[in-house]
């Protein structure tokens, strides 16, 4: 056992749940982002500006690449050698297209792993690694890709259709977990991606997202000044996870928004949203974008906007100030407790 664990070492191989649950889980996200995100974007742009280039040749493109783009990001975050990186690229590809994102999460994962065993462990690396590589993972992929995608799939549509037969109280459980996700460590666009969320559960858990990111940027606006308004605002309300290991009840007031918006999303608005902008919230103002899109088709701009600017903006913005109020006044929160951490 001790050999082996010396040979893990020795290969940059460790099995935790920081390695997989949150730093591959993260740069899986990104991955998306550069691919599928982007594509989305510049989708969005091509046919508001009519450039055909954009929404025929690129946005396309760029979506078919989603897999390599994940995988190389994955890879890029076990610490992969080159070659066991670039081969991570045609498991990427093949999990993609048979189970989705998640089976390009597992197929790349565990070929990339196998990959790094190998590595220069022999004469012939330059033909073995990127060989044992492509085949495991590809391996991975087929067998296993399709039932996790089937598998993420019903989950998600047993989640869209409990909100569409339960709006108020799945809108709020959506809204909370989804909104609690982003600001932990992991990827909560990679988990909406998964699922597949859609329709007014992703409206929900968009709602949820808004509220962590606005709720934490205005309640600690004192201290972080517009800085920090912009940077968790519009950046990612995870820069707040070192003070909430320190005193987990600031985390009370964006969380108790996210339960109030959530179901105002789903009962009186009726928020819908895409799996990609369901996870973002106001990060680059992309799950604002797709939400636009997304409704625009069935709905008019008074009820689009109205709800992006009173649920996903005002609402928790002033919730979670208010609420942080009085824990402030009561001690349950001191000056500081927000203060983000400086370089």
């Amino acid at each position: 056992m001790e050999k082996i664990k010396k040979f893990l070492s020795k290969k940059n191989v460790e099995i935790s749940v920081n390695v997989y649950g949150i730093k591959v889980l993260g740069s899986m996200a990104m991955g998306l982002f550069a691919s599928l995100l982007i594509g989305t974007i510049l989708k969005t742009i091509g046919l508001k500006l009519n450039i055909p280039y954009l929404t025929e040749t690129v946005a396309p493109i760029a979506s078919e690449m989603t897999g390599p783009a994940m995988a190389v990001a994955i890879a890029s975050s076990l610490n992969a050698p080159s070659l066991v990186l670039f081969s991570s690229i045609i498991p990427g590809y093949i999990g993609n297209k048979l189970g989705g994102p998640v089976g390009t999460l597992i197929a790349v994962l565990i070929g990339v792993e196998i990959g790094k065993l190998v590595s220069k462990e022999t004469p012939f690396d330059i033909i073995l690694t990127p060989a044992v590589t492509i085949i495991i993972g590809s391996l991975i992929a087929s067998f296993a890709g399709p039932p996790l995608g089937a598998l993420m799939n019903g989950l998600g549509n047993i989640i869209m259709v409990a909100t569409e037969l339960k709006p108020f109280m799945m809108g709020i459980i959506v809204s909370a977990v989804v909104g609690i996700v982003l600001t932990l460590p992991i990827s909560s666009a990679a988990l909406c991606i998964m699922l597949g969320l859609s329709g007014i559960a992703a409206g929900a858990a968009t709602a949820g997202c808004c509220a962590q990111m606005i709720g934490f940027a205005f309640m600690s606006y004192k201290e972080n000044g517009i800085n920090g308004l912009l940077a968790q605002g519009l950046g990612t309300s995870m820069l707040q996870v070192p003070n909430i290991v320190k005193n987990w009840k600031i985390w009370i007031p964006p969380t108790l928004a996210s339960i109030v918006t959530g179901p105002i999303a789903t009962v009186i608005f009726h928020m819908e949203n895409d799996p990609m902008g369901a996870g973002m919230g106001t990060c680059g103002l992309v799950g604002l974008i797709n939400t636009v899109s997304t409704m625009s088709k069935s709905y008019s701009p008074f009820v689009i906007y109205g709800g992006i600017i009173l649920d996903y903006i005002i609402l928790p913005a002033i919730i979670s100030i208010v609420i942080y109020e009085i824990m402030y006044k009561k001690g349950l929160i001191k000056k500081g407790d927000v203060t983000l951490p400086q370089d």
